[in-house]
Parts: structure tokens; sequence; C-alpha cells
């Protein structure tokens, strides 16, 4: 059944990946409740869509996809296997089951210390997944073209905890701001929802006690010494904790869940093309190009604290090309339902929970 009955006008926006109808539907039919003849027309349409009331009436954001490219699935399996292999080995080290010097890894013996690595690698990519595969599951109820996670591998200790994250790559324009939002806000919230009761089992595994000297969480690393910082979320997580809230040596799971915190404040820093990026642009878009410059200068003067913050911040400024700027939304004078502002709203709270001014303290 064709939809043209119902609408009043529309706008057909041909992309490469897939067509975008605004359509304004006629008032006779859209409710709410919708028109039964319209339910039906709309139960056949063979993409996707959602509504939005504007000035002028109730709107149609039609979408339907054209032919999908194929994924390179063996590139995306490859980078998986060795990120699963170096945090693997990574979580060994934690655990204190294999040594930090390559010379010592032999036989059996390696193979049964690598095991225990287990805790701390499959609760990460655990997080990891579920935050990439947030923004790619919402990206990809929009019809909007996007690649699967890359994850990246990275150096294990003590040069690295054995990944540097993960990413996807969204390969078209965005709509509108919804769905800007909806993209963004995605990973960070459903990283968290995992990270939360990843932190907590690991913390009741962990030892209430550390080094003579040493205070707050600590991390061995062979006869190494790793100081993860507090966040609100970390100092009330080990308030509830027995045993918890004093000196504390790690659980690799904890260590785990800790740094899946880690990864989803980073995210949700509001500058450029990171989630909190996004998310901010899609709230308040005039104000986007201030807060992201001004975040960056905290940023840096972050630095005073941890010198990762002066690498983040260097990161961010050249992927952006020292702009710091968002790249526009299709259709940028399509206005943020009132319905989605609670997703800003929990973006900017679960920053508030996952900050920690000093994220490695020495």
């Amino acid at each position: 059944m064709s939809l043209t009955p119902f609408l009043l006008t529309w706008r057909t926006t041909p992309l490469h990946d897939r067509e975008v109808v605004d359509a304004l539907v006629d008032p006779a039919h859209a409710g709410p409740p919708l028109s039964a003849p319209l339910a039906e027309a709309l139960q056949q349409w063979s993409g996707s869509y959602y509504w939005s009331d504007e000035r002028d009436g109730r709107h149609l954001v039609l979408t339907r996809p054209n032919q999908r490219r194929r994924e390179t699935w063996g590139l995306h399996a490859l980078l998986f296997a060795a990120v699963v292999i170096t945090t693997t080995l990574t979580g060994a080290m934690v655990a204190g089951t294999i040594s930090m010097h390559p010379g010592a890894w032999r036989g059996a013996v390696f193979v049964r210390g690598l095991s225990h690595g287990l805790l701390f690698s499959l609760p990460l990519l655990a997080i990891l997944f579920t935050h990439e595969m947030g923004h790619y599951i919402t990206a990809r109820r929009y019809q909007v073209d996007v690649s699967p996670p890359f994850f990246l591998p990275g150096f294990p200790p003590p040069f690295g905890i054995g990944t540097f994250g993960a990413f996807i790559r969204l390969r078209t324009i965005v709509n509108d701001r919804r769905q800007l939002l909806d993209i963004g806000a995605a990973g960070p919230i459903a990283g968290f929802i995992v990270a939360l009761p990843i932190l907590w089992i690991g913390l009741l595994y962990s030892h209430p006690t550390a080094p003579e000297g040493f205070h707050g969480m600590v991390v061995r690393l062979g006869d190494d010494l790793l100081f993860p910082g507090d966040s609100v979320v970390t100092l009330l997580l080990r308030r509830f904790v027995p045993g918890a809230s004093g000196d504390i040596v790690l659980h690799p799971t904890a260590f785990a869940g800790w740094f899946g915190m880690f990864v989803t404040m980073l995210n949700l820093l509001p500058m450029a093309q990171l989630d909190g990026g996004h998310i901010v642009y899609a709230a308040i878009p005039r104000w986007h190009q201030p807060v992201a410059r001004a975040f960056w200068l905290i940023v840096m003067l972050l630095g005073w604290f941890w010198i990762g913050w002066l690498v983040w911040g260097s990161i961010v400024l050249v992927l952006s090309r020292g702009q710091l700027r968002h790249p526009p939304v299709l259709d940028a004078y399509r206005p943020l339902p009132p319905s989605r502002h609670w997703l800003a709203w929990l973006s900017l709270l679960l920053f508030i929970l996952t900050f920690a001014p000093a994220p490695f303290r020495s």
C-alpha cells in the first residue's frame, strides 16, 4: 500500500546508502491515534520511520536503504582475535600467573598461567563490545551506513593494557539531531550498564589490603604497581562492597570494570566527534564549539595530574584537524524532540559518575 494518499507534502533526499523522505502527514490520519489505513501502510513500509512533531504538523521521517556494501569481516575477526590475545596476556600479568618478562614464558606453565588472564580479557571485551554494538545497532535501526566494530590491539604491560579500545565508523551523514543523539548516547549507556556489575563483582573478589605505604586502589603488574584513580561511581561501589572502602588490590575483573568506566568517561568528553561531542551537538548545536574548546583546555590543564590527558587532548585535536568541530547533520533545522532530552541528561550524569581527574595516580 502506498503512503502517498496520507501525505500533504514531502521531500526526498537520495544518499548513496539510503533514501530519506521528510513528509508532512494529513492531520486526518496523523493522530494520535493513527488512522487504521495509515497504520496498515506503515506496516508494509520496507524501511524504517519515526515521527517528528513540528510547527506545521506531524512529520514522518522515512528511510529506505539501498543495496548494502559487503563488509570485510575477515579484518574485523583478525583484529578481535588479536585483542583477545593481548588483553588475556595483560590479565594474566595482573593476576600474577605469568611473568612480565617474555624470557620466562615456557610451555604448559605459561598456558595455565595465561588462562587466568581471561578473568580480565573477557569482561573487558564484553564492555567494549557492548559499547560499540550500542552504536552499531542504533545506527542500523535508522538505516545509517555504519561499519562493524574495529577492535584495536595494544601493547601488554609495562607499555599498555593490551588494547587501545574499539570504534565504529559512520560512513554517511546522519539525518538529524535525534538520530545523532540516539547513536551517540547508545554506546556509553550500554557499556556502563555492563561495566557496573563487572566492577561490583570484581571488587567482591579483590583483596582488602595494599602494599605498605600505598593507599586507595592498587593493581599489581609483576614487581610494578599501578594506581587507578577513583571516580564517583568507584567511590560509591567501594563504600558498599565489604572490605573495599579502604586500601585494596584489584582483582583482574575489577580492573576490567574500572577500565570500562574509564573508557566511558573518555568517550563522553564533549569534544569534536567523541560520543560526548555527538551528544552536545545534538542537544545544543550552537554551543558545541565553545563547549568543546573549554573542555579541551580543561583536559590539557588536567595533564598536570596525569600526563595521559595531554596525549588524549592532542589526539582529539589532531583527528579534528585542529578545529574541534562537529560535522553537520542532513536536516539541521529539525528540532530535537522533548522525548529525547532525557538521553542528554542521562549522558551528562554518566560523565559525572565516571569522571576521574587523575585516572592513574603516581
